[in-house]
């Protein structure tokens, strides 16, 4: 499976959580939601970051379509939110070799480890089924992925509840500087009508992603922090 095939549910979770509002109704649902993995993890996603890899994403699909104009803008909108991204508490310096890669998810092929320390935006999560969960479990599993990637959190949250804490959840890592190094040489040939490098260098922002555990993302952003980046990012 591809780099991009595999991060596309990923950024569909991502945005559907942050971006999807919580009818007053479901107050306790949103509670109980709250308990899991994800619904913590997620309070330390950066929205712009989440948005970013959404534009590049769109960007890929049309230059792969040969609508090289039409791409122009998202990478445009890209740049933007990355450059907003990189304000936001809910960026992380670390080296790379510290990350603790989730076993879920190896590094892409190709991909091409940092030496040095660098600033690191959480831009996504999956749920993950372990292979002793109960085949009704993983099933719920499976469905709640589904729900989140058609934006409908609130059927995702009760598809949850019957699988508990029982399920792994992982966020994507995305190098700072070296996604907007990439995104940057992407926009020039794109603007330059050379598609197929373009191409090759929006691959490069999506090889360079790490998968990690929502326990360390934890770890490095405090929920404090991750919370008032989610309040606050526009």
């Amino acid at each position: 499976m591809s780099i991009e095939m595999r991060f596309i549910p990923l950024m569909a979770v991502a945005a559907s959580l942050a971006l999807t509002p919580v009818a007053s109704h479901a107050t306790s649902l949103h509670t109980h939601w709250e308990q899991y993995k994800a619904g913590r993890a997620f309070r330390h996603l950066s929205m712009d970051g989440q948005k970013a890899f959404g534009d590049i994403l769109k960007a890929r699909d049309l230059l792969a379509a040969g609508n090289t104009d039409a791409a122009i803008p998202a990478l445009y909108d890209a740049s933007k939110r990355l450059t907003a991204a990189g304000k936001a508490s809910t960026k992380f310096q670390a080296a790379e070799a510290s990350l603790q890669p989730a076993p879920q998810h190896a590094p892409a092929t190709g991909h091409v480890p940092s030496t040095t320390p660098t600033d690191w935006i959480p831009v996504g999560g999956e749920f993950i089924a372990s292979e002793t969960l109960a085949p009704e479990k993983k099933a719920a599993v499976a469905t709640a992925n589904k729900q989140l990637q058609s934006g409908d959190t609130q059927q995702a949250a009760q598809s949850m509840q019957v699988v508990g804490e029982d399920v792994d959840f992982i966020v994507a890592l995305a190098p700072l500087a070296q996604t907007q190094g990439a995104l940057n040489r992407a926009t020039v040939f794109t603007e330059g009508r050379q598609p197929k490098e373009a191409l090759d260098a929006l691959d490069q922002t999506l090889n360079s992603l790490i998968f990690v555990s929502q326990d360390f993302v934890e770890t490095a952003i405090p929920a404090t922090q991750g919370g008032k980046s989610a309040a606050t990012s526009k």
